[in-house]
């Protein structure tokens, strides 16, 4: 008898929340290869294992130590060895050529060849490098990581998408089914990134994900921009800010539901909206939600993961021109598997 371990039982705990079974499935309906920066923790493997046996993604970049690569993958059940591929930046054959491509993608910044030789040892470069390349189509980090250097990596190496005004950041927030909310999956933004946006990066920031609610829920958006007021319930710059944010997104996407400011519970409850807002297009039903700054953004998905029972994916990154996304450092391997699902359909959308 095997003394490995089967992964399978983190697609039997994913399966009981429908949004996450539903994103694996569409995941699945078109395959897309992974890189991941971690490649040699037990956690990341253990996710990919599941993900490739489960045909959730076609391929595996596991970039790390080919020893230590190697020896945690050794304790999982693979059906198919020839999905993995092993990235050790020390031996890769490929590392000149990618070094030389960074090269290219940094001449501007005056990066020389030997500089790229050192950054591309960096297994977060080398993941982004194997995406903006072509070798793989979105790249996972952040496990072992901090948000600062893998944003960093896929900042310098993949870059802003043209057609975006900014790279910002969102999680998908998946409730349980007993939530009184009654929404499956709402999108909380921006709650990883932007510090402090101005009016019109914070309408950038409601479109980017609006988008992202749409492709990942497939629902139409309807989108709360948060604040202390609501309909100027209360006046100073901080609420001036999401008002003209909200007017020029209205301008910018009049396809989208949007209402703001909204105090949080005239965004969420239907009742509340009908007092304090009766007048606004969301009417309690937002399954976005846009926050004014990073400090609320932070706070507000904890308290709903932590007080709420919601599960939190994310940081996701949004307005790259391809996919490159962090993992909170205190993920587990059923954390992966959600973000390699979301990760594989942002793929297959860019």
């Amino acid at each position: 008898m095997s003394s490995k371990t089967n992964p399978s039982a983190l697609l039997d705990e994913a399966n009981t929340l429908p949004p996450l079974a539903s994103l694996l499935t569409r995941a699945a309906a078109a395959p897309k290869s992974i890189a991941f920066a971690e490649g040699s923790d037990p956690r990341i493997v253990e996710a990919a294992v599941a993900a490739l046996n489960a045909g959730v993604i076609k391929q595996a970049h596991l970039v790390g130590s080919q020893a230590d690569v190697e020896t945690t993958l050794a304790t999982f059940e693979l059906l198919d060895t020839s999905r993995i591929e092993i990235h050790d930046p020390e031996n890769s054959r490929i590392f000149d050529a990618l070094a030389e491509r960074f090269v290219e993608l940094r001449a501007h910044k005056g990066l020389t060849i030997e500089l790229a030789q050192k950054a591309t040892l960096d297994p977060l470069v080398f993941a982004a490098l194997l995406v903006e390349t072509g070798r793989a189509d979105g790249s996972i980090g952040g496990a072992i990581a901090t948000t600062s250097d893998t944003v960093r990596a896929a900042l310098q190496v993949i870059g802003k998408a043209k057609s975006e005004p900014l790279v910002s950041s969102f999680f998908l927030m998946i409730l349980p089914e007993s939530h009184p909310l009654d929404r499956p999956a709402m999108v909380f933004s921006d709650c990883g990134m932007v510090i402090d946006p101005n009016a019109t990066e914070l309408a950038g920031i409601a479109s980017q994900a609006a988008d992202s609610f749409a492709a990942l829920v497939g629902d139409a958006p309807k989108l709360g921009m948060l604040s202390f007021s609501t309909h100027g319930s209360a006046k100073h710059d901080r609420v001036t800010k999401v008002q003209e944010a909200t007017k020029a997104l209205k301008v910018a996407r009049p396809d989208l539901t949007v209402d703001g400011e909204l105090q949080l519970d005239a965004a969420l409850v239907p009742s509340v909206a009908a007092s304090k807002a009766p007048s606004g297009a969301v009417q309690g039903e937002a399954n976005v939600l846009i926050f004014p700054n990073l400090d609320a953004g932070n706070i507000g998905y904890k308290l709903a993961q932590r007080f709420g029972g919601a599960v939190a994916i994310g940081p996701v990154l949004q307005g790259l021109a391809k996919p490159a996304n962090d993992l909170s450092r205190g993920c587990v391997a059923g954390d992966v598997l959600a973000m390699i699902a979301v990760t594989a359909l942002q793929a297959q959308t860019s």
